[in-house]
């Protein structure tokens, strides 16, 4: 066995390597050239970087998106006796600290961090004495603008590679079109030709893809309900609305058929119960919206079910890759409803505000943040003159203005202040106007998927510009 081989078998307890994991370990262990991976998600792609982090003298920072991913990636390390941690907003300043000076000093050799992390300056000056021998850029596709889950801080990846001393860097994702592939690479400040490809296709042959059309809640209800009877295990039934959840939770649970359910308005400690209790197998069947499913790593999740029309192709395919990691037949049904489709192309209008709602929430923020900061956000709604209970452009805006570090604090803990002028691309009419048609035609994608008549996973496959794959033999347009 080599030392790649004895890492694997000794920390992670397999005799063997997965799909493509040994050519993408050995291209950064031993030719310490640049990849970008693009892996189903459940495929193994952490092992592409955690296995050359333990390979390599130096250490390994790791990017990534969400705090609670980021949690779950460490926990699991260090019951492996990985010496891996996190620094995070959910951690003291001391704590911080010492986490820091234990990567510094070595007894520490993957650290895992938000984006973010890279604007406090005290962190930037004392990272950039040690030597970094791998970045690893997890969920990847969140340095794209066309992306379907762009973090403006991901974006600037490109000057934090320079200020560790462009180190070997992998990026990975599930999801990125032949836009955003290149995106990745231009942000990252690295050449076509320096970086190769990897990519596995959409290869789940045990994902059976259904779509269904439903004409009202009734024969939305009539599907679930055969679909629950059909596949007795796990399973995630995924909507849009809230309020949409609650009331299928009461149709379903009259049906005799306990669940659990996640969303946003729950408190954090009972969102926490619910996903420990679904991983654990206390609770077998979820209703949750899009909020649920980073860092649920289940093998056993018979179906998934999109009750209401995803967003995106990409955040389609990645919730769907959740089901059926042991290998064992799933279902991962869409149903499809000319009002769910309203409701995104709602969400879609509502999550790009135009460069004028830009510049009058600056301006007020700039004016009135002392009473802002007292009176909290209906006092910003009440002056930007809404007139819908659903438009949430002042959520969108604020998050926009926090991570182009426009403002810092929360209006919540009557901290927010403007720190800095608004950017050129929030100003910019073209750039906001191209954006939303982008999402716009990512939800006309879905709509193409579901009324396609040919091979569902084909149809992903060219989606994501992967052509050339047979038809699956195992998707309702095939049987």
């Amino acid at each position: 066995m080599d030392k790649t081989e004895i890492i694997l078998n000794k920390y992670f307890g397999f005799g063997s390597f997965r799909g493509l994991q040994e050519t993408i370990i050995k291209r950064t262990t031993e030719e310490r050239k640049h990849s970008l991976v693009l892996m189903p998600t459940g495929s193994g792609k952490s092992l592409c970087y955690q296995i050359p982090a333990l390979y390599f003298e130096n250490k390994t920072i790791v990017i990534s998106p969400l705090i609670a991913l980021m949690q779950d990636q460490v926990d699991a390390l260090r019951k492996k006796n990985v010496p891996a941690a996190f620094i995070n907003s959910t951690l003291s300043k001391q704590e911080r600290e010492k986490r820091l000076e234990d990567f510094l000093n070595g007894n520490i050799k993957i650290l895992y961090v938000t984006p973010e992390r890279f604007r406090k300056k005290d962190f930037i000056e004392k990272i950039k004495t040690v030597k970094i021998d791998l970045l690893a850029v997890d969920e990847a596709h969140c340095i794209s603008e066309w992306g379907h889950d762009f973090r403006p801080d991901y974006s600037r990846i490109g000057e934090f590679r320079e200020i560790l001393g462009n180190p070997l860097t992998i990026a990975l994702t599930a999801t990125a079109t032949k836009d955003v592939q290149e995106d990745i690479l231009v942000k990252l400040n690295l050449n076509k030709d320096e970086v190769k490809i990897f990519h596995q296709g959409i290869d789940r042959p045990n994902l059976r893809l259904e779509a269904a059309d439903v004409f009202d809640d009734n024969e939305k209800l009539k599907e679930i309900l055969a679909a629950l009877k059909k596949y007795n295990g796990s399973g995630i039934i995924y909507f849009s609305l809230i309020k949409t959840l609650e009331k299928f939770s009461e149709m379903i649970g009259d049906k005799g058929f306990e669940h659990g359910i996640y969303h946003g308005k729950l408190e954090d400690k009972q969102r926490k119960q619910m996903q420990r209790d679904f991983l654990g197998g206390k609770q077998k069947l979820i209703l949750a919206t899009n909020a649920f499913g980073m860092g649920i790593d289940k093998a056993d999740i018979r179906l998934v079910i999109h009750a209401e029309v995803p967003s995106s192709i990409e955040s389609y395919y990645q919730e769907i890759g959740r089901a059926g990691r042991d290998g064992k037949d799933s279902l991962c049904l869409l149903l499809y409803n000319q009002e769910d489709l309203y409701t995104q192309m709602e969400f879609i209008k509502w999550s790009n505000p135009d460069a004028d709602f830009y510049f009058a929430l600056y301006n007020l923020l700039q004016r009135d943040t002392g009473l802002i900061n007292s009176s909290g956000i209906d006092l910003i709604r009440e002056q930007m003159n809404f007139k819908s209970k659903n438009d949430f452009r002042i959520e969108t805006a604020l998050g926009m203005l926090d991570r182009y570090g426009v403002t810092e604090g929360e209006i919540e803990k009557k901290n927010l202040k403007v720190i800095d002028e608004l950017p050129g691309i929030l100003q910019d009419e073209e750039f906001l106007k191209k954006k939303l048609l982008n999402d716009n035609k990512k939800l006309l994608s879905v709509v193409n998927y579901f009324r396609n008549e040919n091979c569902r996973r084909v149809f992903i496959s060219d989606y994501f510009g992967f052509p050339g794959e047979k038809p699956c033999g195992n998707c309702d347009n095939c049987v």
